[in-house]
């Protein structure tokens, strides 16, 4: 497979390449620059290690009146900006500060959640790094001046999901360098329209094809979650986020320094052991690839991961921001640093999610990545979407399945709802969905599942002759809610799962897409609603306290 170019599209000016310099490397042109934190030796940890400098003082006993987020940088700001609250004419002026844009650029809808027994849905945020260069403090804390004014790249993309009971939380990341097809997508404030890449492209390409919202339905194409907000940040975003935090602990197997001969790294210079980091030194760890495991995406993937956790752990401690200057200050810079839909425009808005994510307690949070596969040819320093493995992750979070295993006290599946009207009485529309990347439609599965169909009583079901859509799994959409009881008795005469089964906008009638997972004649296989998680997404707790990043050889002092 070779990687796809959008056709009329030109080569643009002071565009980088989106295998080029962006989180994880190139911060410096003419050798690395000081970190404006303390030194390797300071602050350091409790790490029982002899020798090793503890950092200032304990923190006080004293308890303060506003308690912050417990999450990723760009979501850290919620609490303390919601809880800023100095007036109206601030609140508006934090407001103003707020940049909005279309949750999704895409053209298919995505479908709607589907309630547990207790009338709960769950809640998916697309959380995005961005590497824009479109400001001062951007430019000083990225360099590379030649791509100043460039159209920005999503060098982070997790997706965060909390459970519809809220007792647990699960994030996936998929790295920078995975290559996929990327959907249509329109600009909606310059119109243009960017076609579907007629092959393969790189994810962190897709902030640069109209916005935020074309990563959102990138995203929903590959995976079939329904995405329901989008956060994104930049550079200067990450080190305000993290100096009002005050540190947070990461740890090293051994002495780095991410710097190449070239010049090439983050420039992060730690000692082994457990350090406290903030400011620019917690964006270095961050962007950090060279000097980490293998030296590639996955690893700084990895350590994202152990610096959330770790960051989640030390605000659950009791961290609490009382100065009423600096709760401002970091009020102005989250506001400012923030990208959000417009279903999140508010700060009242952004208060109210945050409440509603601190619920998943710290040991309930896990951190996975996108199961892949290294490319061939071409795409050998690429990674694919691991077959089987990435799905079964996709899967588990599209049917609300907690990725820490912990399944016993999930609620019981929600009661199908009675149908009001007889098998024969119910109108159903087959689709043929499927065509996927490399197989053509298989054909006849339309006319195969209709015939299924009529031998269990549904004789008014009919085929959809029009071009369909490839669906990676079978599904089936209902228009009203007066419906859903007659598509769930559908789905229970051809052994479909309830959750394949959503209310959606863009159906007329009860639609029936046969997809790639129903290639072959016979009855439907579900998959196992206990699968747990492949190893391959390298999942880590929130309570692991013990992770720890492996040294690249070659890059120790």
């Amino acid at each position: 497979m070779a990687r796809s170019s959008t056709p009329g599209e030109g080569t643009r000016p002071r565009v980088r390449h989106a295998g080029q310099l962006g989180w994880d490397d190139g911060l410096y042109e003419e050798g690395p620059e000081e970190s404006e934190d303390s030194g390797p030796g300071e602050q350091r940890a409790a790490s029982g290690e002899s020798g090793h400098r503890r950092g200032g003082p304990k923190p006080r006993g004293k308890k303060g009146k506003r308690r912050v987020l417990r999450w990723v940088a760009s979501v850290t700001a919620l609490l303390i900006i919601g809880g800023a609250g100095a007036g109206y004419l601030y609140y508006e002026h934090l407001n103003g500060n707020l940049k909005k844009a279309d949750l999704t650029l895409g053209d298919k809808k995505m479908a709607d959640h589907k309630a547990n027994a207790a009338g709960q849905t769950p809640l998916n945020i697309l959380l995005i790094g961005s590497d824009a260069r479109d400001s001062k403090a951007n430019q000083k804390l990225g360099g590379a001046k030649n791509t100043f004014g460039a159209p920005p790249l999503a060098d982070v993309q997790m997706l965060l999901h909390l459970s519809a009971d809220r007792s647990n939380m699960s994030v996936i990341s998929m790295p920078r360098d995975t290559m996929l097809k990327i959907p249509k997508c329109t600009d909606p404030e310059t119109k243009r329209v960017y076609p579907a890449t007629t092959g393969l492209a790189m994810t962190n390409e897709t902030l640069g094809r109209g916005g935020p919202g074309c990563s959102v339905a990138t995203w929903y194409e590959l995976t079939g979650i329904t995405i329901d907000h989008f956060m994104m940040i930049d550079f200067a975003g990450v080190v305000s986020m993290a100096d009002a935090i005050g540190g947070v602990p990461v740890c090293v197997k051994g002495n780095v320094y991410s710097h190449t001969s070239e010049g090439k790294g983050s420039g992060l210079k730690l000692e082994k052991g457990t350090t406290k980091i903030k400011g620019k030194q917690a964006l270095q760890w961050l962007r950090t690839r060279y000097g980490f495991e293998d030296g590639t995406d996955l690893g700084r993937t990895h350590a994202q991961h152990m610096y959330m956790n770790s960051m989640v752990r030390e605000l659950r401690k009791g961290t609490k921001l009382t100065d009423p200057g600096k709760l401002m200050g970091l009020a102005e810079a989250a506001t400012n640093a923030l990208t959000v839909d417009k279903g999140l425009d508010t700060v009242k808005k952004l208060y109210d999610l945050a409440e509603e994510l601190k619920k998943a307690p710290t040991k309930r949070i896990t951190m996975t990545t996108m199961p892949n596969v290294y490319g061939t040819g071409t795409l050998k320093e690429r990674v694919l979407p691991k077959p089987g493995d990435a799905d079964q992750l996709f899967q588990m979070v599209r049917d609300d399945i907690p990725l820490d295993g912990k399944t016993s006290k999930r609620k019981a599946p929600a009661a199908a709802k009675k149908p009001t009207a007889s098998p024969a009485e119910i109108p159903v529309t087959v689709r043929n969905g499927t065509r996927t990347e490399i197989d053509y439609p298989a054909k006849g599965r339309a006319s195969a599942v209709k015939e299924l169909l009529t031998g269990k009583g549904f004789t008014q079901a009919a085929i959809d002759a029009q071009s369909t859509e490839p669906a990676k799994r079978t599904g089936i959409l209902f228009p009203t809610v007066d419906m859903e009881g007659n598509a769930q008795a559908v789905a229970k005469a051809l052994g479909i799962p309830l959750s394949a089964v959503k209310k959606s906008t863009d159906v007329s009638g009860i639609t029936l897409t046969v997809g790639a997972d129903w290639r072959e004649d016979g009855d439907y296989h579900a998959p196992s609603a206990e699968k747990k998680t492949p190893d391959s997404a390298r999942a880590l707790n929130g309570d692991d306290e013990t992770a720890c990043m492996d040294v690249q050889p070659g890059f120790g002092w």
